[in-house]
């Protein structure tokens, strides 16, 4: 199955359309606030939309802000290698799309007697934007 052949739950569909239109990761209690006079009642309901989502590559997790965005690479296959980064001023989030991250961590795992399975690197600074504004 295709990501792109992946027919959404209206839930999913719900989510998906709120957090394309954030500019900044949200946190699942916040989707739920903002959805609730879509139908979407239960933090549970959330949960399971966010859980298909990033399965099928659609939404990603930041894990250090317990937190959720929108992939905005068509077809994304890192659901489970992702590298971010992160402005600590504006919260904005950019997904790093790169193949040999993942190469890079692999070879270096094998170096150190360690086999790599997967990644979730966040990486913080201050974007151009706010770093232009001091």
């Amino acid at each position: 199955m295709t990501l792109a052949s992946e027919k959404l739950t209206n839930n999913q569909q719900t989510v998906l359309d709120l957090l394309e239109k954030s500019k900044e990761p949200l946190k699942a209690y916040a989707i739920l606030f903002d959805i609730q006079k879509k139908g979407i009642k239960a933090p549970l309901q959330v949960y399971r939309a966010l859980d298909k989502l990033i399965e099928i590559g659609k939404v990603h997790k930041i894990e250090s802000k317990n937190s959720y965005i929108a992939c905005e690479h068509k077809n994304c296959d890192s659901s489970t290698s992702t590298s971010f980064l992160i402005c600590e001023t504006c919260d904005q989030v950019t997904e790093l799309k790169k193949k040999n991250l993942s190469e890079y961590f692999a070879k270096q795992s094998v170096q150190a007697n360690f086999k790599y399975t997967k990644h979730n690197l966040e990486i913080y600074g201050v974007c151009k934007d706010c770093k232009n504004k001091k």
